[in-house]
């Protein structure tokens, strides 16, 4: 796909630099988002429904379901031009970027239609729900169990590292409904409301002083069978929708901290001389730059596949993987730089308002969120490079009987 501007896009492209100049902050301003948890929650929802209001939401969605029946492409311009702003979007990717799309291919027509103009318009916020303490890279080793009960399904069993489910009125969930199969084909996907009784949140604290990660337990949470997205046995399919999507998502919105070490390195100064001098960090930035336009390159790729009616395929964790170690290894190398101020951790006196501080400490829970680096690596040798599966001793046996360990 050509994504040099047409007339339309240029059109497009002017109004969405209009819009944010009105309506945004440039990062290139002295100012720090500042606020967490609950006020910076608010503070998001109110970001978003002002950029619904203008159409500028859910671009490549249909209107029927909320979106603005543009294109992947108009996505792309979008991604260009809010990249230079500093906004709340990523409070959202988890809902639009992951669930969004298998709602779209798996739920039925009154479920999209109910659901999906909700979630467009972040009147409704969706979280994600896979990760159990048991089943972190082996999804499929869940334990969270749907058990029919009519017109109706009853979950019990624990999720963990749920991003922002404090904040959700709804979940994707991934669950066991047959345990006598194999472990990818007794699982079901589902829709749930998280704000019933059966439900229960618990906030995690993390080293960087946030709470964006929780533990959530369902006690006898009720599904109603219309919620479900494919067929029963079907939910290894859906979640690999989701998860493939969700690497698509942090593909276009995962910081890889180029652009922030760029600017660094062009008004730094080292021992009385520009850093830009220094060979080290030149050989760096040579390094980071190949890998960034690697990136761009590679999503612009993925997004002309999902453009010609496709989904995010297994090349989505390449963008994903490179992504997210190069945001960590440009954090860790500028508080290197920063000497002794690298350790300081406030937007007041720190170097560009702690922006590296803060990665060195989040950016490991990006390399996690989606699969871990391991599992990347082993998508795109399997279904990308075409080779062999690593060996599997649970291949073939009813989940019931893999073994466990013994009892504590």
């Amino acid at each position: 796909m050509d994504f040099q501007d047409t007339a339309e896009l240029a059109v497009f492209r002017s109004e969405v630099k209009s819009w944010l100049a009105a309506n945004a902050t440039r990062r290139t301003d002295k100012h720090h988002m500042g606020m967490e948890g609950e006020a910076a929650f608010r503070e998001a929802k109110a970001w978003y429904r002002k950029k619904a209001d203008a159409g500028l939401a859910c671009l490549a969605w249909p209107r029927e379901y909320g979106g603005a029946g543009l294109t992947p492409v108009h996505e792309v311009v979008w991604q260009q031009e809010v990249e230079n702003y500093l906004t709340r979007d990523a409070q959202f990717v988890i809902g639009i970027g992951n669930c969004g799309p298998a709602i779209m291919h798996f739920a039925n027509e009154d479920a999209k239609r109910e659901l999906l103009p909700r979630m467009a318009s972040a009147e409704d916020v969706w979280c994600q729900l896979f990760s159990e303490p048991s089943a972190g890279s082996d999804v499929a080793g869940l334990r969270t169990r749907a058990e029919r009960d009519g017109d109706n399904w009853i979950l019990n069993g624990q999720k963990i590292w749920t991003s922002g489910a404090q904040y959700s009125d709804y979940g994707v969930v991934l669950t066991r409904t047959d345990p006598t199969v194999s472990k990818y084909r007794g699982l079901t996907l589902f829709m749930i409301d998280m704000r019933q009784s059966g439900v229960e949140v618990r906030p995690i604290k993390q080293m960087d002083g946030g709470q964006h990660f929780n533990e959530v337990f369902f006690n006898d949470a009720i599904v109603p069978d219309n919620y479900r997205l494919g067929d029963v046995g079907g939910g290894w399919t859906g979640a690999l929708t989701v998860l493939m999507s969700e690497r698509l998502a942090i593909s276009g919105i995962q910081p890889t901290g180029f652009p922030q070490f760029l600017d660094l390195v062009k008004s730094l100064q080292l021992n009385g001389r520009p850093i830009a001098k220094d060979p080290l960090v030149r050989e760096r930035l040579a390094t980071w730059y190949s890998q960034y336009a690697g990136l761009q390159a590679s999503y612009k790729r993925m997004i002309t596949a999902v453009a010609k009616g496709g989904i995010a395929g297994a090349e989505a964790s390449l963008g994903k993987l490179v992504g997210a170690v190069m945001n960590q290894e440009i954090a860790n190398f500028c508080c290197q730089l920063f000497g002794p101020a690298g350790i300081v951790q406030d937007t007041t006196l720190s170097p560009e308002q702690a922006h590296f501080q803060d990665s060195v400490l989040f950016s490991p829970g990006v390399r996690l969120a989606g699969g871990t680096d391991e599992v990347m690596r082993n998508i795109l040798a399997e279904q990308v490079l075409g080779l062999p599966q690593e060996p599997r001793a649970d291949k073939g046996i009813a989940f019931q009987d893999i073994p466990t360990g013994p009892a504590s």
